[in-house]
């Protein structure tokens, strides 16, 4: 069947603008590790996809899922160990409070159950976030959304603040400046939702930022906009959907490698290596609060086959040292991405943490003009060529790389060795 075929049959039987990557889309059939084939026996490396997040089909994870499945599935109105295993295992990867787990199916509904926990602890319903954020599709959450906005309901009780911006700091300087600066848009926000009469409820972020751009931020970078939500009795979500799970390197979560300390931690994509498994921690105190204010079921949320393929994630992630790997393998694949940059002026800035990281492509880097169609470009060039990325940011022309996390040094090369013919047969970039 061809590509036109495919795409025929997907709009006749899913509906209209059912988004596909690349101006030539991929017809994937099989994967292994950082690798996936397409229906031509095609081999590419995925430098994009967190989903598999040790890799695909990885056989401890499968196994897991085969082993559990033909045991028992069932929901949590029975009782099970699998949910009670995997919860305790989880919390111990958090600090302070954070000891109290609600398992799902998708981060959408994780963030949806954050905000209500938030309205059942401060009696509230104000939420902030950036401008520029993904959370996730259910009606709730779909309203923090200023790049997806939504046809329909009300977002009323929603501010949003500008996405911070490492190249381009709020108020033109970087650092701690930069941070105040934001944290001075959050309590402006704050006021606004006080004066509207919605209140105060909390406020929702990547730790990293990551559909922002990923901006290098330091840590204690967010400490005076902590300050700020706690001042005013707000609870802060931090989304852990992206960053989470060992993939910057430097912590296990996201919040750990900013020194953040949130009052309910989301996530979801990775935790299951594409089971579909989501979920978020907190504290006691706010679940006791949600328990009370909400009737709350999932039939499949902690059901004992995604426990079971969450757990093997879990011992994968530390039996093969993949937190470490993303640290190295991040750091040399940013070095060789700052050894392009010498050669090639399109690339204005390089960030990253572990195994996200990219680069900013620009027209001109005395401006920092952007260059997003340019970066369209790339991707699909690289696509062409073998290699499976992205782009996102504030201007939408970061190439957004995020592999599982086995990812290797020799993946490495063979993605920058691509990029760097790619830019140099594009030559300068001009939108």
């Amino acid at each position: 069947m061809t590509t036109a075929d495919l795409l025929a049959r997907r709009e006749r039987v899913l509906g209209p603008n059912v988004q596909t990557f690349y101006e030539d889309p991929v017809h994937l059939v099989r994967g292994l590790g950082t690798r996936v084939w397409d229906a031509a026996g095609r081999e590419y490396l995925d430098c994009y996809n967190n989903v598999p997040h040790v890799g695909h089909c990885h056989p401890r994870v499968v196994e897991a899922i085969c082993r559990q499945a033909g045991t028992l599935n069932t929901h949590t109105r029975y009782l099970h160990e699998g949910i009670l295993d995997y919860a305790e295992r989880l919390t111990a990867t958090f600090d302070g409070d954070l000891k109290a787990a609600l398992l799902t199916c998708t981060g959408s509904e994780a963030n949806d159950i954050a905000l209500r926990m938030a309205e059942a602890v401060t009696g509230k319903r104000g939420i902030i976030a950036t401008d520029h954020t993904y959370h996730g599709n259910t009606t709730a959450v779909a309203q923090l959304s200023r790049t997806n906005i939504p046809a329909t309901g009300n977002g009323s009780h929603v501010r949003h603040v500008p996405a911070p911006d490492s190249y381009r700091p709020l108020g033109g300087e970087a650092g701690m400046a930069h941070a105040r600066a934001f944290a001075s848009k959050v309590e402006e926000a704050i006021a606004e939702l006080e004066a509207a009469g919605h209140g105060f409820a909390g406020i929702i972020l990547c730790p990293a930022f990551l559909n922002e751009g990923f901006p290098m931020l330091d840590k204690g970078w967010l400490d005076p906009t902590a300050a700020v939500v706690r001042k005013a009795g707000g609870l802060f979500i931090a989304d852990e959907v992206q960053p989470g799970f060992a993939r910057n390197g430097e912590a296990f979560w996201g919040h750990q490698r900013i020194g953040l300390q949130p009052d309910i931690v989301t996530m979801g994509k990775p935790m299951g290596n594409g089971h579909p498994i989501a979920g978020l921690v907190t504290s006691t105190d706010i679940m006791t609060a949600f328990r009370k204010g909400f009737r709350y079921f999932n039939t499949f949320g902690g059901n004992p086959v995604s426990c079971a393929a969450a757990m093997a994630v879990l011992d994968v992630l530390r039996d093969e040292a993949l937190q470490e790997n993303a640290r190295v393998v991040g750091a040399y694949a940013k070095a060789g991405l700052a050894r392009l940059a010498e050669r090639h002026e399109c690339i204005g800035d390089i960030r990253g943490y572990g195994l996200f990281f990219g680069a900013e492509m620009v027209t001109d880097r005395a401006l920092k003009t952007p260059a997003p169609k340019f970066t369209t470009r790339i991707a699909n060039e690289m696509r062409q060529r073998g290699i499976l990325m992205n782009k996102l940011g504030i201007h939408y022309n970061t190439l957004k790389i995020r592999p599982p996390m086995p990812f290797s040094q020799a993946d490495a090369d063979q993605m920058l060795h691509t990029l760097d013919a790619i830019l140099t047969d594009l030559g300068p970039a001009r939108d």
